[in-house]
Parts: structure tokens; C-alpha cells; sequence
């Protein structure tokens, strides 16, 4: 069987939910285009209330869609639900575990309900590797937060879907632990294993995945390699430490500048329209004597915020 080239693809999807004696009616969803690359890390940011987990909510079969068409791994969700959601393993928000189960219990019947046959299973190879072997007969209860996320991967993992959906999994996670289930989620992706990531924390979404989608609104701003979606932002800064330091950061036409600790301060400009070499000549004309400079490009929130600052706050759906 060819593989398909996206491993999930979702076009014209729309999720209206009726209105209620308390709410309105709400278009969560807005006419979604996604095509995400079988074999990548494909991050799915936007501010609380886009749609994100929604359209989670549409993939794992938990919540109906209004219209457009879904497929899983070349499967679509209408058509073929049960092979589909087979397709995929979610990794929710929330800690979903009995907590009077062990760690060896919940992966064991977490694979029984996708019948796995049980010498197929892996429950302890999973446990190994995201640290929790010597874990296996404590109760899931006595688990800190990070080891339960961990757990929640494992569950999500059990069988052996190609294509893993983390929405928010290092949420409270410290940074050893943050690091471990990194590692993990990367060999996995070595290994063939699209994954789809949502976090708050944008430098890990810079730093880990190929392509981004920004949702605002129920509606997709922007989906483009990661590089490519960087170099949008063609505002850079000039970070100025002056010999003597200043009380306030100095007045230069055409630019703008910004006050920062120990005396110094930024200027920020457009690539376009202007140089490094101009911002230092306006330095030198305002009196100012430099005693060293930086430069700093934009990242990946700079670009966050300049899609999604307009948005009003909402409550995420």
C-alpha cells in the first residue's frame, strides 16, 4: 500500500455549535485548509480560544464536524472512522488515568481497547523509554505530574499509530523532564512517525518543528515552513550600550527605541527601509558615544503576536 504524502488533510472543515438558552450560536471552526506532511513535526499554535482543540476534538472522533472533508493517514473520517482514529495517538491537556491503576495496567489495557493482540504489545519497552520502568508497579496516583504526562504519551503510543498528536504535553513539566520527553518524541519522528504539537511554548515549536500553522479565530493566518514564516517579521533591533549610561532611551527620528536595564536601550528598524549603518549614524548625531551593540532578530512570538494581537480574548472551545 502507498503511503500518502499528508498525514492529515482537512479542507473547507467547519464547526459551528448551536446556540443554547445561555450562548450563542459559534462558529469555532471557520473553513480549515490544512495538509500536513507525512514524516514532519507540524506545530499548531494560536491564542486560547482559535479553535485548536476543536479541530484535535474533529481528528480524535470526540467531537462532530459541521461540514468539510477530514483524512487521517489517506483515511477519511467519515467514511472509514474506526481506521482513522486507529491512525492517530492523542496526547490531551488533561491527565486521563485511573489513578488506581499502575503504569504497567493502564498501557495494558489502554492496547486492549485497540485490540492489540497481547504478544504484540509493548507496554514495558514504552515505559522504558520514557523513564518509567522502574515505575511499573507504583500507582498512578503516587506519579508527579511529569511522570503522569509521560504516562499519557505512552498511552497514546500503544499502538504503534504513525501519526502522534501532543496537545500542550509539557505543560508543568520541568526542564530535565521537558528535555527527556523531547528525546523521545524525536526518535520517534526519525523513526517515520508524524507529529502534530500544540504549546504555548513557542521556542520549542521554533526549535522543533518544520512547518507551523497559526489558527486565529477558527481561521488558519498562516502555514508555512518555519524558516520561511521567521523571515515574515522584517523588523530587526540594535541593542545599544552606551559609554555612559543613560537615564532614558534617546529620541531618533525614524526609529524607534526602547529603554533597557544597566543604562542601555534598543532601536528597532525595517530591513527594508533602513540599515544598521543608519541606525548608528542616528546614535552618533543624538550625541551618543557607543561602547558596544548587538543585534537581535525577531522570533517566532514576534510573529505570533503580529497575526494574532487584533484577536478578541475568548474562551478556548
Amino acid at each position: 500500500m502507498d503511503l500518502p504524502d499528508y498525514a492529515i488533510e482537512a479542507r473547507g472543515l467547519v464547526k459551528t455549535y448551536a446556540a443554547t438558552k445561555t450562548t450563542p450560536q459559534m462558529q469555532a471552526l471557520r473553513g480549515i485548509d490544512l495538509a500536513i506532511p507525512r514524516g514532519s513535526i507540524f506545530g499548531l499554535l494560536g491564542p486560547n480560544g482559535a479553535g485548536k482543540s476543536t479541530f484535535i476534538n474533529i481528528l480524535a472522533g470526540l467531537c462532530r464536524k459541521t461540514s468539510g472533508t477530514v483524512s487521517i493517514w489517506g483515511r477519511d473520517i467519515d467514511e472509514r472512522p474506526r481506521d482513522a482514529r486507529a491512525a492517530i495517538g492523542v496526547v490531551p491537556q488533561e491527565i486521563a488515568a485511573d489513578p488506581f491503576f499502575t503504569p504497567l495496567e493502564a498501557l495494558e489495557v489502554a492496547a486492549g481497547m485497540y485490540a492489540v493482540p497481547p504478544k504484540e504489545r509493548r507496554s514495558r519497552e514504552l515505559l522504558a523509554a520514557l523513564g518509567l520502568a522502574d515505575k511499573e508497579k507504583a500507582y498512578v496516583r503516587q506519579l508527579s505530574g511529569g511522570m503522569k504526562r509521560r504516562l499519557m504519551v505512552a498511552k497514546a503510543m500503544v499502538h504503534n499509530p504513525p501519526v502522534l498528536i501532543l496537545d500542550e504535553p509539557t505543560a508543568g513539566v520541568d526542564v530535565e523532564l521537558r528535555k527527556q520527553l523531547w528525546n523521545y518524541v524525536l526518535e520517534l519522528n526519525r523513526k517515520g512517525v508524524t507529529i502534530v504539537l500544540t504549546t504555548h511554548y513557542l521556542e520549542e515549536a521554533e526549535e522543533l518543528c518544520d512547518q507551523i500553522a497559526i489558527i486565529n479565530r477558527g481561521q488558519v493566518v498562516a502555514c508555512e515552513p518555519t524558516t520561511t514564516l521567521l523571515r515574515r517579521m522584517d523588523t530587526r533591533k540594535v541593542i545599544v550600550t552606551p559609554e555612559e549610561p543613560v537615564a532614558q532611551a534617546p529620541a531618533l527620528p525614524g526609529f524607534e527605541t526602547q529603554m533597557l536595564k544597566g543604562g542601555a536601550f534598543s532601536v528597532a528598524y525595517r530591513t527594508g527601509q533602513s540599515s544598521v549603518e543608519q541606525v548608528l549614524a542616528a546614535i552618533r548625531k543624538a550625541g551618543l558615544h557607543i561602547k558596544d551593540i548587538s543585534t537581535e532578530d525577531p522570533d517566532l512570538e514576534d510573529v505570533f503576536v503580529s497575526l494574532t494581537y487584533a484577536a478578541p480574548e475568548a474562551a478556548e472551545i
